[in-house]
């Protein structure tokens, strides 16, 4: 079982900071041809507007565990998945033998589970949105980590590859 843990803010967010829009048709199928994912969950906040959005996702071979949205006083909607993520992981290695990870996200809250899945001698591999919110503490992991705007050509919305 090969799967691909990826949290959706951070990538969203990643993106746009880097100026480019992401095809997930392609991000999926790039996943399996380049890593051997056979899962791939992203992890996002439910919100009802963005149904036709999930469905699209799922068409494309996702899987999406939904977590409650808060919105602050500010407007801002939030649904923190980080915990969620790494309970999933944990549960994927102790209950379905999780031979390889990915994980999608350049937050450093995710270095406490990285750190257990070296120490479990399971193989797993970084995917950072970009490299200038890549957290220190997940580059001391010293896993590989993959940088997603180094593959624009083969991931951009609309492009001709």
């Amino acid at each position: 079982m090969k799967v691909a843990y990826i949290d959706a803010s951070n990538l969203k967010f990643g993106i746009a900071q880097s100026d480019w829009t992401m095809d997930y048709k392609k991000f999926r199928a790039w996943l399996r041809d380049k890593f051997g994912i056979t899962h791939a969950i992203l992890f996002m906040g439910l919100r009802p507007e963005n149904a036709d959005l999930y469905n699209n996702l799922q068409s494309y071979g996702f899987d999406i565990i939904f977590r409650p949205t808060l919105t602050g006083k500010d407007g801002v909607t939030k649904g923190n998945v980080d915990g969620e993520l790494i309970l999933k992981i944990s549960r994927d290695f102790f209950e379905k033998g999780l031979s390889s990870a990915v994980l999608v996200s350049g937050d450093g809250d995710y270095h406490c589970i990285v750190e257990f899945l070296k120490e479990k001698h399971v193989p797993i591999t970084i995917i950072s949105p970009n490299r200038k919110y890549l957290s220190l503490l997940l580059k001391r992991t010293n896993v590989p980590i993959v940088i997603l705007d180094e593959f624009t050509h083969k991931l951009r919305l609309n492009s001709h590859k």
